[in-house]
């Protein structure tokens, strides 16, 4: 099937034409039109199905048949993220496929971290919004922005967004919103948090499940392999590994900042380029060992859950984790950083015999299973 028959604009097309994407996947396919329709979407596929592309496309389409509204601090679609790198992305992704387009849809993303003076300023005339809760609700207060009047909601990593940790952010935020609107709500994970949603936020949504689960099985991309390992083993065992393996492009993921430092520190004196990415870094940092990972620039990234949802690296090798994470949901959006896209990928996971239970657990709501080797056989 070609992208002709999800009736784009055609400028939008030429776009899509012109960052090499050949045919749509499921999840486009399927939602697109949907949401062209002005349909409320509930949409469940694995990572790098192409799920940003699925929304931003029809938003784009939508307000192509809009008459511009004159500028202002009330932008139409509001598009809510968990991480201030995932509010950069999918700004990016709006602005790429905006090329060109015979109407100027100004897309701008709103994040902490970072001087809020120059996002008050620079909100004026903004049609789509990409935010992080915190900040969003920052610049509400203080009058940078009026959210009563947005027509189409998205929450990105949606079970991200709606649990204990945003909830009371998130409360207030719907309070602000009008209660005629579009919802559409993208995820990699379904669960009960979701499930009762879409009861509330969505009035009759179409539910776009892809796969039975949306997590990693037997025919996936994604070959998982395991170590058992003691903890003082786990930095001789990694930097065996990265050198044994010639890897090249490598992101490991770690369950504290402190660990994260502590690893990206180690590596770096044994002569292995690795850089570390977390919540107490600046947003400059993060950004630039960022950018310099995607770019190939970077041969390791240590990262704690932070980029572990909806950041998209083309052509990651490799994901390996250092620590265990505390369920198998984020185990899932860890892993699923790399195998995207239908390419191969290799994810790694160190396990110390304390920990056996909790990764047998987590293997269970994958559907895996997966061979451990012990490192104590091993020489390094």
């Amino acid at each position: 099937m070609t992208f002709e028959y999800l009736n784009l604009h055609p400028q939008i097309l030429k776009n899509i034409a012109a960052q090499g994407y050949v045919t749509p996947t499921p999840i486009q396919m399927q939602a697109v039109p949907l949401i062209d329709g002005r349909r409320d979407v509930l949409g469940i596929a694995r990572t790098g199905s192409g799920k940003t592309a699925s929304y931003v496309w029809p938003i784009l389409d939508y307000r192509l048949t809009k008459r511009p509204t004159p500028p202002g601090r009330h932008p139409k679609v509001l598009v809510l993220v968990p991480t201030r790198e995932l509010a950069v992305q999918v700004s990016e992704v709006f602005k790429t496929f905006a090329v060109g387009l015979p109407q100027d849809i100004m897309v701008m993303a709103v994040y902490g971290g970072v001087s809020i003076n120059p996002q008050m300023k620079n909100l004026y005339g903004v049609d789509i919004l990409v935010a992080t809760p915190g900040r969003l609700l920052d610049l509400k207060r203080s009058s940078a922005v009026e959210i009563s009047m947005v027509e189409t909601l998205v929450l990105d990593e949606a079970d991200k967004m709606l649990n204990l940790g945003f909830q009371s952010e998130m409360a207030e935020i719907f309070r602000l919103l009008p209660k005629r609107r579009q919802n559409l709500l993208f995820s990699a994970t379904l669960n009960e948090e979701l499930e009762g949603i879409k009861k509330v936020l969505l009035v009759n949504p179409t539910v776009i499940k892809i796969g039975e689960s949306s997590t990693p099985k037997e025919d996936n991309p994604i070959n998982l392999s395991g170590y058992f390992v003691s903890d003082d083993r786990k930095g001789p065992l990694l930097r065996h590994l990265i050198r044994d393996q010639e890897m090249k492009q490598v992101l490991v993921f770690t369950s504290s900042a402190k660990t994260a430092d502590k690893v990206a520190h180690k590596l770096s004196k044994n002569g292995i380029d690795a850089k570390s990415i977390h919540g107490k870094k600046s947003q400059g940092a993060r950004q630039s060992s960022l950018n310099a990972f995607k770019a190939g620039n970077l041969r390791v990234l240590v990262s704690t859950d932070l980029i572990s949802r909806g950041i998209d690296i083309d052509d990651l090798p490799y994901v390996i984790n250092y620590e265990l994470p505390r369920s198998p949901k984020d185990f899932v959006h860890r892993v699923g950083r790399t195998g995207r896209a239908d390419a191969r990928g290799m994810a790694i996971t160190f396990v110390t015999r304390q920990e056996t239970h909790h990764f047998k657990v987590i293997l269970k709501k994958m559907q895996r299973y997966m061979d451990m080797i012990d490192s104590d056989d091993l020489e390094f």
